[in-house]
């Protein structure tokens, strides 16, 4: 399967730089699976859509401020750090700039109202950098990190971070602090959208999978078949399995509040024979079309770039002619995309 069969084209004004004005009032395309309809509507409707007995999963994953701007040490020299996975104990896996110049033993620090000292350990594949990083006060890395990282927006938003991401790039759900990056579809809820949902009879069940930077990591190859997708943390409690695991024999609509919650749900059922199970582990399955979906049977997303897993896996969920006529109707009506952008509902 080609990449280039997951390709489209995207005027760059689509591409939201901005959260919407308010919570829980973006745009939402309805897709029906079985027909191809589509139906143009606002988040506010989901309800709506949903039948007493779903079941919606979310991810309560917490995005935290992981992008961190300093200097070299002794030169001065800006540098970059974007921390993308923790190793650990103080080690961590990083993207830096300027990558040519930061090799094993340089120094950086880190500084705003706390301190934090790095030194590069080593070189990595894709221009990543193992880097270790401590404290000369005591507390606790990630502590500093909160006090003086940036929030790690996406690198097609075009500005710099400001004080209202902190808030509005994480979602109501978020519990669990590990992510560089939102599970975007859950961006859309407030506790009001949360309620009328609740009121429908529709129960909500959280897992936890950590984003990485591997989520906009670019398909490099030719072949669809021929890519891999980077492992990423996640975590199911007993009660969340037991209640999607109820569903799931009830023969109940699981539907997954984005992609990664998707990929979490399908990596953990395939590697037990269909069950959900409580644990952590790594998921590291890659939904492209031909895929068998076991647990989820309805989908809210954004809209995701062109030739990327995320679309690939969508394609999958409601294959592939009919997710990119859904685009090409979003695109014509003026849809938000990506991050910030609009919905799609797919049942």
């Amino acid at each position: 399967m080609d990449v280039c069969d997951f390709d489209f084209d995207l005027p760059p004004e689509l591409i939201a730089q901005e959260p919407s004005p308010q919570r829980g009032s973006s745009r939402m395309l309805f897709l029906n699976r079985a027909t191809g309809g589509l139906r143009d509507g606002t988040v506010a409707a989901l309800p709506g859509f949903l039948e007493p007995g779903d079941l919606l999963v979310i991810n309560n994953t917490r995005v935290f401020p992981a992008r961190l701007l300093g200097r070299r040490v002794p030169s001065g020299g800006a540098v970059e750090c974007l921390l993308v996975g923790h190793a650990e104990a103080d080690e961590w896996e990083a993207l830096m700039h300027p990558g040519q110049k930061l090799k094993a033993g340089a120094r950086v620090v880190f500084e705003g109202t706390r301190t934090l000292h790095g030194e590069v350990l080593d070189r990595r594949f894709h221009g990543r950098r193992s880097i270790r990083l401590w404290t000369d006060d005591g507390c606790s890395v990630n502590e500093v990190v909160d006090a003086i990282g940036h929030v790690p927006l996406p690198p097609y938003i075009k500005r710099d971070d400001q004080p209202v991401d902190r808030d509005r790039y994480q979602t109501i759900f978020a519990r669990s602090r590990g992510s560089v990056a939102a599970p975007t579809a859950g961006l859309h809820f407030t506790p009001a959208l949360v309620a009328r949902c609740a009121d429908r009879g529709v129960a909500i069940a959280e897992i936890t999978l950590h984003v990485g930077y591997g989520t906009f990591q670019p398909v490099r190859v030719e072949q669809v078949e021929d890519h891999r997708v980077e492992p990423e943390r996640y975590e199911i409690g007993r009660t969340a399995a037991e209640t999607i695991r109820a569903a799931l024999h009830e023969k109940r609509r699981i539907v997954a509040v984005g992609t990664t919650t998707t990929r979490t749900l399908e990596a953990v059922a395939r590697a037990h024979d269909g069950e959900i199970v409580p644990g952590t582990g790594w998921a590291d399955v890659f939904i492209y079309p031909g895929f068998t979906f076991r647990v989820v049977s309805g989908l809210l997303t954004n809209f995701h770039l062109p030739r990327s897993s995320l679309l690939m896996l969508v394609s999958a969920f409601a294959g592939r002619e009919r997710v990119l006529d859904a685009y090409r109707h979003a695109i014509a009506d003026g849809y938000r995309f990506y991050s910030y952008g609009d919905a799609m509902l797919i049942l």
